[in-house]
């Protein structure tokens, strides 16, 4: 029997590299997805451009103009001549903000007095209003504290609030959105592979030959099984050595309690791709279906919005779903030394999910051939 296994699994392995297009699936899209997830696909707001309409002229008002030049959130700072010019630059998108320093900015400060900024933000974009408010209004934090260190006049709040910010200090949004994809890609692979196997058979007309050869249904799932696993984990191996020596992300986990959770997520994986390959007739209807789980998959993993923003019955439906575990695996495993224990705490869910996905494929396949 595993000698039919593993001949199986040398026929799987060699007609996924041999297939032209099999290979530019395999390679191409993972690629693309780390380029463009890790730069484009973030909820940072960068490269803002920013108005400044400044009619004080003081020294404290060029203070704080220096201060917004000097940040690398505001890259483009337009200034302003007058109070006409404000609505056509929002409106023309030139400027996503608006930043109004009156003329008795400096006088007021030097009096004790409170001073205004009025900030306006374009809030078609709701979520970069939100976050480039954040960011001004923690310049002008920064820009207070220094008064206030400077004058002894200028009354000190009885508290200061000192903010860490555990295992991302600098708050980069690499250092969470590369981990993640680790997972992504990974179910990506091994669900393609899967799910194309069977229908690529049926498409070539091997799938006949393949059933009338002395070979059990159950030999045939394990040896689509074992291949989608070997690519899953060349690709998270992939992926894993771009995040650490291209994108500098820290490693600080056990390499072996990662990849044992790996081959345990590839296996809740593997399932339904096989599921979906036995429902396939032809190749495209196996992508398609695999596009059907991934979509909600990535959706209900906690990348895009965090789990408890979710309505309760929707929390309920994340926990059939294998990618939510291996996502605080592979955030742990990179940034906080994530212990073993907790490793399996999240793992012996997906082991449970990969119990029902593999049975239930292995019914169904059967039934199929029935």
């Amino acid at each position: 029997m595993w000698q039919r296994i593993q001949a199986l699994i040398i026929k799987e392995l060699l007609a996924m590299l041999r297939d032209k297009k099999a290979r530019i699936l395999l390679l191409v899209p993972p690629i693309l997805m780390l380029v463009l997830f890790a730069n484009a696909v973030t909820l940072e707001v960068n490269n803002v451009s920013i108005g400044i309409l400044n009619r004080d002229n003081g020294f404290q008002s060029r203070e704080l103009i220096r201060r917004i030049e000097g940040s690398r959130t505001f890259q483009h700072v337009i200034f302003l001549k007058g109070v006409s010019q404000i609505r056509s630059l929002i409106d023309s998108e030139k400027a996503f903000v608006v930043m109004h320093i009156g003329p008795d900015f400096t006088r007021r400060i030097l009096s004790n007095q409170p001073a205004s900024v009025q900030v306006i933000i374009d809030g078609r974009r709701l979520n970069s209003a939100q976050i480039v408010e954040g960011y001004i209004n923690r310049i002008l934090m920064q820009f207070n504290q220094q008064l206030a260190d400077q004058n002894p006049k200028v009354p000190r709040p009885p508290s200061i609030l000192v903010a860490r910010h555990w295992f991302n200090p600098n708050l980069d949004y690499i250092w969470f959105t590369v981990p993640s994809l680790v997972g992504i890609l990974t179910m990506t692979v091994a669900t393609n592979v899967t799910a194309l196997s069977v229908a690529r058979e049926r498409e070539l007309g091997t799938f006949d030959q393949l059933l009338v050869s002395p070979i059990q249904p159950i030999e045939i799932l394990i040896g689509k099984t074992v291949p989608a696993i070997i690519f899953g984990v060349l690709e998270g191996t992939l992926m894993i050595c771009a995040g650490v020596f291209i994108f500098h992300i820290p490693f600080t986990g056990s390499l072996i309690c990662l990849y044992g959770s790996m081959v345990v997520f590839l296996l809740s994986i593997t399932g339904i791709g096989l599921f979906i390959s036995s429902l396939a007739k032809t190749q495209q209807q196996a992508v398609l279906g695999s596009f059907m789980f991934s979509n909600p998959a990535i959706t209900l993993s906690g990348y895009a919005a965090p789990i408890e923003n979710m309505p309760q019955w929707m929390q309920t439906v994340t926990y059939i779903n294998p990618l939510r575990y291996f996502m605080v695996i592979l955030k742990g495993s990179f940034l906080k030394d994530m212990p073993p224990e907790l490793i399996f705490a999240n793992t012996w869910p997906m082991a449970l999910i990969a119990i029902c996905t593999l049975s239930g494929a292995s019914w169904f396949f059967k039934r199929r051939l029935e």
